[in-house]
């Protein structure tokens, strides 16, 4: 009767293993197939082609990697404005658009491709988990040129790079504003939802294994730095935060998320539609009136005075 039950135990904890296994398995080949690579870009543009100069130049992370980054002056900078794109494109010298418009209202840009992604170093996508230690470096090298002594700093990211824009300003004391365009809440809540199309009993079974698997990978405390963590530590710091309500890469409810936990004086812009970039015209952003007025109101509402 003993060696029964002894037996039937090891089948039901053999079968249990093989469940948990088989749930670990898969957001460790998911996220390895996505983040395990080099993002080289198909389409660069040229801050020429935008009338303007740019200054190509590098810094190096804490961690060791070479960032690549360009610089567009304005004399006497209302801000300097920091540029992050998304996870696999557009390269980041799409803001040279951006650039443009900013330098026309007295603004100053530095547009950098984080880690993995176009002449910067990395084989490896982090998610946003690392990516704050390359806006770290260039805030460093903001504040070591005397050009941009007591210059604001605002860090404004797309997608990914959205997600990179609120984690830094959460982690970087020295960014004074934010901007961020259709961020998802963290990667285990959109890993989830998108998977929850497919499959949505399968989705809830994997959640709880999604953050151990990116502790794994990382090595860095992912239950804190995420978006609906970091946003609280914003303080008086000024944000705007914009959401497409029908985004179908990063849906909705991750922007309702960080809302909920960011501070009351945030401001928020929302777009009826699946448009991920918030506008259909990302490289020339004065086409879009609404949206362009709406960045250049942010600013000048918290840095044009100082």
């Amino acid at each position: 009767m003993k060696k029964k039950r002894k037996i039937l135990i090891s089948i039901i904890l053999g079968f249990i293993l093989f469940i948990v296994g088989f749930l670990i398995t898969i957001p460790v080949f998911v996220i390895n197939s996505m983040v395990n690579r080099h993002v080289d870009f198909n389409e660069i543009w040229k801050a020429e082609d935008f009338g303007i100069k740019a200054e190509h130049f590098f810094v190096r992370t804490d961690d060791g990697l070479r960032i690549s980054a360009y610089k567009v002056d304005v004399e006497k900078p209302k801000a300097i404005i920091i540029c992050l794109s998304g996870m696999y494109n557009p390269s980041a010298t799409i803001y040279f658009g951006h650039a443009r418009f900013f330098k026309k209202h007295g603004y100053a840009t530095i547009l950098f491709d984080m880690r993995a992604h176009g002449e910067s170093e990395g084989n490896m996508i982090c998610l946003g988990y690392k990516e704050f230690l390359d806006t770290k470096a260039i805030v460093q090298y903001i504040k070591n040129d005397s050009t941009y002594r007591n210059v604001p700093v605002v860090v404004f990211g797309l997608s990914m790079g959205g997600v990179t824009a609120i984690n830094s300003i959460g982690e970087i004391p020295e960014i004074d504003g934010l901007i961020s365009l259709s961020a998802y809440s963290s990667w285990e809540e959109v890993f989830c939802e998108l998977m929850a199309y497919q499959n949505p009993f399968l989705a809830k079974m994997v959640k709880p294994f999604v953050p151990l698997v990116l502790f794994a990978k990382y090595k860095v405390n992912i239950w804190a730095i995420k978006p609906v963590k970091e946003i609280k530590k914003l303080g008086n710091r000024p944000a705007l935060l914009m959401h497409t309500r029908a985004d179908s890469q990063v849906p909705f409810s991750n922007f309702e998320r960080i809302i909920s936990h960011s501070p009351s004086h945030v401001e928020t812009f929302v777009r009826e539609g699946d448009i991920h970039f918030i506008t259909e015209n990302f490289t020339d952003p004065e086409k879009d009136t609404e949206y362009a007025m709406e960045i250049l109101n942010f600013l000048e509402k918290h840095f044009s005075g100082q």
